[in-house]
């Protein structure tokens, strides 16, 4: 099997299964991936995007998962606004997008087929090891539990409804809304389910 090395400016480096070959039944460890990434210039992030970007529209790969996929079969899409896994289900196939109808509110979309999760891949990214407070924006998603202090020092707990460029939209179980920088908030396990 074909391995990469994604080396990083300051000469760490790390290898993984490369991605880019055709039988890529694999899952990546995206938190170390992620966590090497925070080491690399704009400029290398910059020209990783132009590779990725190059084959998530590889015809060869669009039809390996087109392959896959049938009207009326339910599937689940990262929606990368969200952050998180949609539930869905295939209306209809197209050359380089299908049409699906989200489960939850019926709404339809057009998403590439690279959105599609054919695999089941874990898309949750944990949190680094030697993080020392807070959250990250890679770490949350939309309808995620959490908590936070508000100038009060009182204890603030509600549901992410919105993932900013900074902070996230938090609607508190009395119905207010907060934007709560990431670095403030924490996870709140949920016991209800």
């Amino acid at each position: 099997m074909p391995w990469a090395t994604l080396a990083l400016r300051n000469r760490r480096s790390i290898s993984f299964s490369c991605c880019f070959s055709d039988n890529w039944p694999h899952e990546m460890d995206c938190t170390l991936i992620t966590e090497e990434l925070r080491a690399a210039s704009l400029f290398d992030l910059f020209r990783l995007r132009a590779a990725i970007t190059l084959q998530l529209e590889d015809p060869r790969r669009i039809d390996a998962v087109r392959e896959r996929l049938r009207p009326g079969m339910p599937v689940s899409y990262f929606d990368e606004v969200q952050n998180r896994l949609v539930a869905a289900t295939v209306l209809e196939l197209h050359r380089t997008r299908l049409l699906v109808e989200n489960k939850q509110d019926q709404e339809r979309w057009s998403i590439p087929f690279a959105a599609v999760n054919v695999d089941g891949v874990n898309t949750d990214i944990s949190p680094a090891v030697n993080q020392q407070a807070g959250l990250e924006r890679g770490q949350l998603k939309v309808g995620d539990v959490v908590g936070f202090r508000d100038r009060q020092n009182r204890d603030r707990y509600g549901a992410v409804i919105a993932l900013n460029q900074k902070t996230a939209t938090v609607l508190t179980s009395d119905q207010q809304k907060w934007r709560v920088a990431y670095l403030f908030l924490f996870p709140v396990i949920d016991n209800a389910s």
